[in-house]
């Protein structure tokens, strides 16, 4: 089967800095690639340099077609901004019913959260919030950088039992920034397995 993605001699430099040089890598269906190291590293460079948004040199090719959802680690958010939960979704132009389902998914019930402004939402909430708006799209390959960030430990086992449940039921690819070493060693549903 053919690779979703092919990253070949991947090479950023910033500011006068490799980051990183000569990285190569596939990314199938179904797949998931933990990209896992210490804060600073450049994990999420590499999130930026595969969706375009940063200079590399080297080649980044992805399937013709496909739908990327991506999940920031920190979005700056002016919280005196009036933007409700509901009126984020339709800048997504995405039905009330299909917001409402993909919220439901991550665990913010609709009705309680429609009318809520971003700006009184916790670290937590907003950072779910984020999942289901990526989510909403039914992409077929869903980048994270640290998802669970300021979720509680119920939330994030809610997050990480319905990603593996998208990831069989649709065959979703997943790159999964993290530093939580234990994640990947504990067999923590983080990692798909």
């Amino acid at each position: 089967m053919e690779p979703i993605l092919r990253v070949s001699r991947l090479h950023v430099r910033l500011d006068g800095r490799d980051i990183f040089r000569d990285l190569s890598f596939k990314l199938h269906e179904n797949e998931t690639l933990v990209v896992l190291g210490p804060n600073g590293c450049g994990k999420t460079v590499l999130l930026q340099a595969l969706l375009g948004l940063l200079p590399y040199q080297g080649e980044v090719l992805w399937r013709p077609g496909l739908k990327i959802g991506y999940v920031p680690q920190r979005v700056p958010l002016n919280r005196e901004l009036p933007i409700t939960v509901e009126d984020f979704f339709r800048l997504k132009k995405v039905s009330s019913h299909d917001a409402a389902e993909a919220l439901q998914k991550v665990g913010l019930t609709e009705s309680k959260f429609s009318g809520k402004q971003l700006g009184i939402l916790s670290s937590g909430q907003f950072q779910r919030l984020l999942i289901a708006w990526a989510l909403v799209s039914l992409p077929d390959v869903l980048l994270f950088d640290e998802p669970t960030a300021g979720i509680d430990i119920g939330g994030e086992e809610t997050i990480h039992t319905l990603l593996k449940k998208m990831q069989s039921e649709r065959r979703l690819a997943v790159i999964l920034v993290t530093h939580d070493l234990s994640a990947v060693y504990s067999g923590h549903p983080t990692c798909f397995a």
